[in-house]
């Protein structure tokens, strides 16, 4: 073997590994999948304002003291879409008195989101969080970056559980239940 194969070979090597860890990253779950989540809110999160794909404003002081799903999602994320149905099925199941209210925050761009959700029925609360939503879910306990991300916040503001990956309505259920608030 040459001295070019050798550097070709170890360069397909290289990169072969490199792309392994990128998918043992992708697919480790996060920090508190399953399990209680660690970690507070931003500062500033209650005051936080983001536009609704059809116009208009989604304020989160909206969802001060009720147990929150936030569900960091986009268009373009195939577990993302698949997972949107368990999400729109637990928020029909929470409604009510005393149920969690789920929100989607798309890190997407206005035009997609608002024609996905139109075309797919989306009733819950949708709103548009751009490149700025990486951020948020970053300080939320999403530390690699990935979507979906969705967290459980407590009524009484406390980041209750996480999960980087597709969740399902079961996993949301188990967690409304530990929370007290699952609805009958």
């Amino acid at each position: 073997m040459n001295r070019r194969q050798t550097l070709a070979l170890g360069a397909v090597a290289a990169l072969a590994a490199a792309a392994g860890t990128g998918v043992g990253v992708w697919r480790q779950p996060g920090p508190a999948q399953g399990a209680e989540a660690v970690g507070q809110l931003p500062p500033d999160f209650w005051q936080l304002r983001f536009t609704k794909p059809d116009g208009g404003e989604l304020a989160m002081a909206d969802f001060r003291g009720q147990p929150l799903v936030i569900n960091f999602w986009a268009t373009w994320c195939p577990p993302c879409v698949r997972e949107l149905p368990a999400l729109e099925a637990f928020a029909r199941e929470q409604r009510g008195a005393g149920g969690v209210r789920v929100l989607g925050l798309a890190v997407d761009a206005a035009a997609p989101v608002k024609a996905f959700i139109q075309r797919e029925g989306i009733q819950l609360p949708v709103a548009i969080a751009g490149l700025e939503g990486s951020e948020l879910a970053r300080q939320l306990g999403n530390a690699q970056g990935g979507l979906p991300f969705t967290v459980l916040l407590a009524a009484d503001g406390r980041l209750a559980q996480s999960r980087l990956g597709e969740t399902s309505r079961v996993e949301l259920s188990r967690w409304a239940k530990a929370l007290g608030t699952l609805q009958k």
